[in-house]
């Protein structure tokens, strides 16, 4: 069965990735490959990130090109870019006694501060977008989502209720969203051992002979243990 995965890039990382430090350098085809069934033929894996900021770590955004160079090297694999916003907007003020500062301030206390908000635009949009145009042009017979964005819940309707067309859940959490595991066809949860056994090999060697390397920083950290029972 044709098959096409799409990947919420940074559904992944907040979910499963930035706790496993050291299982950045993923091969997201491999990992896909591990989840579905072997009659799956992965013709496509779409992946659907952002470029990230170099104002809080200056080496960020070439630790991610060098991933997204990694990616690459995978035919099937496609990466689709959404935005970084960042602005500045008032927020409320949370006060609990014990995160008051300890001296005498003049009462009321203020009720909301300015916080730089960075937020990404475009990637579930953009996915739920390919989903939809891949599904009306026959271009596969199953789809893997791999997310636990509640917002893909209707395009992931439309295709399995509307089109007829199967559409299953990757899981980057041990219980998904009620209703994304209500309208999908079939639900596969992510591990850590999974994420372990997709790793790219260090160096990647492109076509022409190039070596791109894990980021040492990546190198350096040890994977962190997911509480027990984390594996359905």
């Amino acid at each position: 069965m044709r098959t096409i995965v799409y990947v919420d890039g940074f559904n992944l990382y907040f979910r499963l990735l930035s706790k496993q430090p050291s299982l950045k350098w993923l091969n997201v085809r491999r990992l896909a490959e591990r989840l579905l069934r072997p009659d799956n033929k992965i013709v496509g894996v779409k992946y659907y990130t952002a470029r990230v900021s170099g104002r809080t770590d200056a080496y960020a955004p070439g630790r991610q090109q060098i991933y997204l160079d990694a990616l690459a090297t995978v035919p099937e694999i496609s990466v689709h870019m959404g935005t970084f916003l960042s602005s500045e907007k008032f927020a409320g003020l949370v006060k609990p006694p014990e995160f008051r500062p300890r001296m005498t301030l003049p009462e009321p206390w203020p009720d909301v501060v300015k916080v730089i908000k960075v937020e990404e635009k475009g990637s579930d949009v953009n996915l739920a977008s390919h989903l939809l145009l891949d599904a009306f042009q026959g271009n596969f017979d199953v789809a893997a989502v791999l997310s636990n964005d509640s917002d893909l819940v209707e395009p992931i309707r439309i295709v399995t209720q509307v089109l007829g067309k199967p559409v299953g859940l990757l899981s980057p959490v041990p219980n998904p969203t009620s209703n994304l595991g209500r309208i999908s066809s079939f639900i596969r949860r992510i591990s850590v051992s999974d994420l372990a056994a997709s790793q790219f090999p260090n160096p990647v060697v492109r076509a022409d002979g190039f070596e791109i390397s894990k980021p040492e920083r990546w190198s350096a950290d040890l994977p962190v243990p997911l509480p027990s029972g984390a594996r359905p």
